[in-house]
């Protein structure tokens, strides 16, 4: 599993649930096909791939995560000196990535390290990944929360985060998380959020509160939308600081 995802699959509770629903309607789709079944479901087919396509889209997505991180990160302009903090940061995706552009900055990456949100979640990990991608001179992580950060005011260049914000359940909690970032992002700092769910609220948000926004919802992103019936909404988020 490591080997395969070496950044930690996604939701592996959502994936294992998603599997065995899988299965099961297409237990119930061969049983149709059985002559003494009292009972037959029509079309049953249909709802079982439908799930089965989006089980595999998010194993998928956990497998192609590094190519992807870094058409998220070249969204960006880099200096090569910034100092960066990654908000969730889990086994270090994208802390790393950004390090990989970093040769005279430093990145920093946080989180309180749940395992419902990402397999195999923890600080080591994380640290392992930085030792094997040849970055760990200046990449470190830290458990902290994202509404509360460590940091002083002004001190990043540019904070990124990638499906993270949308794990705190409250609205108004969202609300301070998002307002911590601006706090310690510096004037002219930029913002890098990707996240599975409310992309108005982040831009509402961090305009009231001295951004300049753009939101962006490239292909998969859309498809995203369509095969979780509107329960998730993918976006990029793109953030300048004034």
């Amino acid at each position: 599993m490591k080997k395969l995802f070496p950044y930690g699959l996604d939701a592996p509770d959502v994936v294992r649930n998603m599997t065995v629903v899988s299965l099961l309607l297409w237990l119930v789709y061969g049983l149709s096909f059985v002559d003494s079944m009292p009972l037959r479901i029509n079309w049953m087919e249909w709802p079982a791939a439908f799930m089965t396509f989006g089980t595999l889209a998010m194993i998928w997505s956990s497998f192609r995560k590094v190519p992807e991180r870094e058409k998220l990160l070249g969204k960006l302009v880099w200096r090569g000196d910034e100092h960066v903090l990654d908000i969730g940061c889990g086994r270090g995706l994208l802390a790393i990535g950004a390090a990989h552009r970093l040769p005279e900055g430093q990145v920093t990456g946080i989180d309180i390290w749940q395992t419902s949100d990402l397999s195999g979640n923890s600080p080591q990990a994380a640290q392992d990944n930085a030792l094997k991608e040849g970055v760990s001179d200046r990449v470190s992580f830290r458990t902290a929360d994202m509404r509360e950060l460590p940091f002083a005011g002004a001190s990043m260049d540019i904070v990124i985060s990638a499906l993270a914000i949308h794990n705190i359940a409250k609205a108004d909690q969202r609300k301070r998380a998002l307002l911590e970032i601006i706090r310690v992002l510096k004037p002219g700092g930029k913002i890098l959020i990707e996240d599975i769910r409310h992309p108005a609220e982040y831009r509402k948000i961090l305009q009231q509160n001295g951004c300049i926004v753009t939101v962006q919802k490239p292909f998969m992103h859309r498809v995203f939308r369509i095969i979780s019936f509107g329960n998730l909404n993918p976006a990029i988020i793109l953030g300048w600081k004034e």
